[in-house]
This record gives structure tokens, sequence and C-alpha cells, in this order.
């Protein structure tokens, strides 16, 4: 007799998130992590994403897909760039409603994933979950209204603030767990509403996958890009408006006569103007603006870098959490952050000892620190990486977090009987 096909999953997980892989974008490539693990725990997972790009709407990806045991579905009309708060919400009205009737009719639904990508994707989330009794879980990646707040777009009193703290304060009411980046951004959640005994905090895992260290000698991409003898300095990913970096750009040219120093901006997103600008502007010698480089080339240009950037702006902790830091960790590379203190990537610099710390406005300090690093002892430098990787490998790998987080997602989910109704995907 010809061997029995293998018994489809009982129970379905539906993850709403507006990015996901091949985007770019760090979230989408964090919840192909968590959606490939729940795969391999014997879920039937079901991804409602974007058909286009988060950053470049130009791209589309493929209507359907499967990619490590997970079904990836892409709507239409979800994402027309970030040319405006208007049109992102446009966007992701759209989005949210694809996500509810879908949903709906997903079969076997066993559990809802959502993220804050878009802000207004916990509706889909809370209906859904509401009308086919299964448990949500709340991934919080950023915060809104505070991160408009923050940046000047709204005031507390709006309108769009109170909508957006009404829908904060409905996931936050219905989800059977939420999951927080860091203690800064729990703290603010929990002033919202009292989440203290759902909530989870853990720090995004680097894309180890796609990570490997690669010696300045046989590197492709410092080759590509003359860095031969060069001493840079990278910050790679999104570049936001929220994680300002005039203060470094402004060291950088003061820097210029420091032929060795090379300053990498690699990436996207809107405050990657402010690089543009400056480029435009004075045409420095030390100063590189690069796009997002595809993912499997990620390992050779993070890999390029002496030291990477970090920026935090001063309002957004608890709001943001810049996890590009993990990557240049598990890299062994030493960690300058542009920002606040404290916040988490302080709290990592402070108790691993891998790096240095500038503030927004000094520009002084700045222009003395990136000399000193200039001139350090390459071992001296070198020690500073290996604790970076060792921190990695002690509390922030994949291996780690990723399986902590599923643990998560499992709780309170159980499996679905194959008799019960539920209709099939549409």
């Amino acid at each position: 007799m010809p061997p029995s096909a293998p018994a489809k999953p009982d129970k379905t997980l539906l993850v709403l998130s507006q990015v996901y892989v091949p985007d770019p974008a760090s979230v989408g490539q964090h919840m192909h992590d968590a959606a490939a693990e729940m795969a391999r725990r014997g879920y039937d997972v079901l991804v409602l994403t974007s058909r286009r790009g988060y950053d470049d709407p130009s791209q589309k990806y493929r209507w359907r897909e499967t990619r490590d045991g997970v079904h990836i579905r892409r709507l239409p009309f979800s994402s027309f760039g970030k040319k405006s708060i208007a049109v992102r919400l446009i966007a992701g009205c759209i989005f949210v409603l694809q996500c509810i009737f879908i949903g709906l009719f997903t079969r076997h639904l066993a559990g809802i994933l959502v993220s804050t990508s878009p802000p207004i994707c916990p509706i889909a989330a809370v209906v859904v979950g509401r009308l086919r009794r299964v448990p949500i879980k709340h991934w919080a990646m950023d915060l809104n209204p505070d991160q408009m707040i923050a940046l000047g777009n709204i005031s507390e009193t709006s309108p769009q603030a109170r909508m957006f703290d009404w829908l904060n304060r409905l996931i936050l009411r219905h989800a059977h767990d939420v999951i927080a980046l860091d203690r800064f951004m729990a703290d603010r959640l929990c002033r919202k509403l009292d989440v203290r005994e759902k909530i989870h905090v853990m720090p995004p895992w680097p894309h180890q996958d796609h990570l490997e260290v690669v010696d300045h000698a046989d590197n492709p991409f410092r080759r590509e890009h003359a860095l031969e003898g060069k001493f840079v300095i990278m910050h790679s990913g999104n570049h936001s408006l929220a994680h300002p970096l005039a203060t470094i750009l402004d060291a950088a040219l003061r820097l210029q006569e420091e032929k060795r120093l090379i300053f990498m901006f690699v990436g996207g997103g809107v405050g990657k103007r402010e690089v543009e600008a400056v480029i435009a502007e004075h045409k420095p010698t030390n100063i590189v603006s690069l796009p997002y480089q595809p993912l499997t080339q990620i390992r050779y240009s993070l890999s390029a870098a002496d030291v990477h950037l970090v920026a935090m702006g001063d309002p957004i902790v608890g709001i943001c959490h810049p996890c590009k830091v993990y990557g240049a960790m598990a890299l062994g590379r030493p960690v300058l952050l542009l920002g606040p203190a404290p916040s988490h990537i302080s709290d990592i610099i402070d108790e691993s000892h891998i790096g240095w710390q500038i503030r927004h406005g000094d520009v002084d300090g700045a222009v003395t620190t990136i000399r000193q690093i200039l001139h350090s002892d390459p071992e001296q430098l070198a020690a500073l990486g290996a604790a970076a990787a060792q921190t990695v490998s002690r509390k922030f790998a994949k291996s780690i977090l990723c399986n902590r987080f599923c643990d998560v997602l499992e709780r309170g989910v159980r499996p679905i009987d194959s008799s019960s109704t539920g209709g099939d995907r549409v």
C-alpha cells in the first residue's frame, strides 16, 4: 500500500502584518522567524500581508507563496508608501478590512498574532478574535500615537491621538498576551491599561540565519566600495525621523581630514533624506549613502563595518526599539549609540561594555569620541566586539528569544477538532 499523506495540521495561526519577507523591513523578518517556528511546531500558519513593498511601494511580491512551511497571502491596495500619514492610514484601513473578511472564514482558526504594522491592524485581530473566540497575541513593535506626538505631527489632545489611545486600550484589553520589546515600552503600555499580569518583555532577536562574520580581506562589499584600509562607521537599516542623525552628520563634516574614516548610511526610510541633503549640499568625501542591501548580501554589508552606529531620538524611549543593535552585536562589532540614557540600548552598553555613547546636539563630544575610536588599539576594539557577540549568545540569540516568543504564542491555544465549524480559506 502507498504511504499515507501526512496529517494536515488541525490548528491554524493567523498572522496579520502589513510587512513581511522578502520586504527588507525588520518587522517582517521577525514575523517570518516566529511564523516559521510555529509551522515547525505543527501549526498551519497563514500570513496576511501587503503585496507591495513597505518602504518602496513600486516593489511587488507574489500574490501567494509558501516559505519555510508558512502560507503567505499578499493583499492588494495595502501599501502606498510613506508619503504621508493620511496615505498610510488609507492603506492600513484597506488592509484591515481584507484581514477581517479573510479571518472570519479561515478554517480551524486557533489563534491570531498581530503587530503594530499598521497601527490600526489590531482592530482586525479584535473583530476576528471575538467572533471566532480564539486568543489574540499582540506584539507591540512601536507605539502610536506616542510616536506621532513625539515627532510633533499631532498633539496629545487631538482627535487622532484619542482614537489611537482608544485602539491601544482595545487591543490591550482583548489580547491574551502582550509582548513588549523593552522595559520602557512595557511601562508605557501599562500606563495606558494595566496589563502587568499578561505582558512579556523580550527584545527582538538578530537575524542570525543571514549573519556571518566576513573578514575585511575577504569581503566583496568592502572591495566593491573601495574600503580597503578604511575605518567604517556604519548606520544600517531603516532611517527614521524618530532617530535623527544630524549630530553624527555634523561630526562627519568636521572629520573629513581623517582620511581613513568613512561614514556609511545603508538602508532607506524617510530619515534618509537628512543624509542625502548633507551629501548634496556639502559633497563630503567621507559620507557614503547606499540603499537597502538584499537579505542574502546583508552578511557582507554589516561585516564591512568596524563600528555600528545606532541612533535613538531623545523622546522615543519606550516608543520605538532600534533593533539594529542586535545584528551588529551578533557580528562582533562594537556599538556607538547616538541617543539618550537611560534607554534599552544604553542599558546594554552599560551592562556589557560593548561601546560608546554620544548625545544629540553634542557635536564636539561626538568628534572627540569618534577620534578616540578611530585611534584606539585594534585589540581593544576586538575585545569590545567579542563582548558584544558573547552577550548575544548568552541573552539575545534567536534560538533563545524566538523559542521564548513562540512559547507565549502557544499559551492558551488549543487544538481544534477536525469536525469543528469554520470556512475554507478565501
